[in-house]
């Protein structure tokens, strides 16, 4: 595994101020369904997370580390993600693609650091569901 330990900072709009996470267990899914497992570089994602559902974090503001995101759209994968690893990846990770979020604060985050929810503005405390959610390593 490869860990990840860095800043992020807030930048302007996509692509410059956005990162893109991808489940652990969407690639071991994918690499059943293919038959091989995939290796972290070839999602073309920021991150790989453990424990969380990211699709259910569209339009939802979390913190990871110490840096706020925003789940901006679900990264879904495309035809250059296979002209670039070359090789076939499309089918197994459609709807397992992962998610881009938006750059809110910048901070540090680094491999075990965890995912918290912030709470909206009619909405209490939301870290249930995400315990033990983490980044488990990062591209």
């Amino acid at each position: 595994m490869t860990d990840y330990c860095g800043i992020i900072r807030k930048g302007s709009a996509y692509p410059e101020g956005a990162v893109t996470l991808i489940e652990g267990e969407s690639m071991e899914a994918a690499g059943a369904e293919l038959g091989a497992p995939l290796a972290s570089g070839e999602t073309r994602r920021n991150m790989t997370t453990r424990g969380v559902r990211l699709n259910e974090l569209v339009g939802r503001r979390f913190r990871l580390g110490a840096a706020l995101l925003e789940g901006y759209e679900l990264c879904h994968p495309c035809k250059r993600l296979e002209r670039q690893t070359q090789k076939p990846r499309l089918k197994a990770l459609r709807g397992r693609g992962g998610l881009r979020e938006y750059i809110i604060e910048g901070g540090e985050m680094a491999t075990g650091d965890s995912i918290r929810l912030m709470p909206s503005s009619c909405e209490g405390a939301l870290d249930a569901g995400l315990e033990g959610a983490s980044v488990v390593e990062g591209q």
